[in-house]
């Protein structure tokens, strides 16, 4: 479409969190998406007290949320809701005839998956039709959907290293992942964890071989590979407020692998994969929708290092470059690229 078409009118649900405040930042500057609604669980605000960082960028009631009345003005709807609570709304936005961009996990994983790790499903039929939202690997798919499963901060970081060496990886030893993400990816309630007498100077794991993320980085690794590798994923929580990275250790079937080659023939066409020949660090993808990537061999181990910011790129960046490929517009319109340096 050109900049003399007429602009979508989109929906944040779940405004109150730091997704959909990154959300709202993205979009209210969009060429072609329009916000018309801004709902959260209570409603009864304006988005500028609500986020006092809006104040003189925009000015909006915040309405608390009815699907019946977002189908009526919106075309769009981005999710920020937790689990459980999107499928609700998702499962009647599709029935008005609204494409849905859902942040939570709620169409991430295949039934049994997700019913293990999370709760019972009410949205089967919508679960089979969803697209998980990776562009790299399912930009073709995500173009023809109404429903676009956004990843997970630390899956998006871990699958876009770890898929191109699939056929390369010796499936019969297990892969480490160590990840490392800042307190924004716990949310925006505090808990005892994320106090800042429990997170200031510390570092600590949690959930370690239990967390959520990981059946999703495995069963997305099976899906694209065929194989079933044996993921062993242990995040920890840092005291920065963004930024996320991932350690990823495995063996290969052989010797003489150059990983650095691997990354740039898969990603020769990817505007927001960078490769780098040095670790990568947190500091340099923040405030984008970059993954930085690293990798080296010794013998038949494999090291593999990357980074992104975990409330764009893991969330809301990669949210609003699924519904630019949804309505047919360059993947790259309103998302950034200039990095919080220093």
């Amino acid at each position: 479409m050109n900049k003399n078409s007429k602009k979508i009118p989109v929906a944040i649900i779940g405004a109150s969190g730091y997704t959909g405040l990154e959300l709202l930042k993205l979009l209210v500057t969009h060429p072609f998406f329009e916000i018309v609604y801004i709902g959260n669980s209570e409603g009864g605000i304006r988005v500028e007290k609500l986020h006092p960082s809006l104040k003189s960028v925009i000015s909006q009631e915040v309405l608390k949320s009815d699907a019946s009345q977002i189908a009526k003005v919106a075309k769009l709807a981005f999710l920020a809701l937790p689990h459980k609570t999107a499928m609700g709304f998702a499962s009647k936005l599709l029935e008005y005839g609204v494409k849905v961009v859902d942040l939570s996990a709620d169409y991430r994983l295949e039934l049994d998956t997700y019913e293990k790790h999370y709760c019972k499903h009410i949205d089967k039929k919508n679960l089979s039709n969803s697209v998980y939202g990776l562009p790299e690997f399912y930009r073709e798919k995500i173009k023809h959907t109404s429903l676009v499963a956004n990843p997970g901060c630390y899956p998006t970081a871990a699958l876009l290293s770890l898929l191109p060496f699939c056929d390369l990886i010796d499936e019969k030893y297990p892969v480490f992942i160590d990840a490392k993400s800042g307190v924004s990816g716990a949310g925006k309630r505090c808990t005892d964890k994320t106090h800042f007498v429990s997170i200031d100077e510390n570092i600590f794991a949690y959930n370690p071989l239990t967390h959520r993320h990981e059946p999703e980085i495995k069963e997305k690794m099976k899906k694209y590979s065929g194989k079933d590798f044996d993921i062993n994923f242990v995040p920890h929580l840092l005291p920065i407020i963004r930024g996320e990275m991932v350690d990823s250790y495995m063996l290969l079937k052989d010797e003489g692998v150059e990983p650095l080659q691997v990354l740039k023939d898969f990603y020769k066409d990817e505007q927001f994969i960078r490769i780098y020949d040095t670790p990568v660090d947190m500091k340099s993808p923040s405030g984008t929708n970059f993954c930085d990537i690293f990798a080296k061999v010794v013998g038949k181990k494999l090291y593999l290092n990357s980074a992104i910011d975990n409330i764009l790129r893991g969330s809301s960046s990669q949210a609003v470059t699924n519904a630019n490929i949804m309505f047919g517009y360059e993947e790259n319109l309103g998302i950034p690229t200039i990095s919080y340096v220093p």
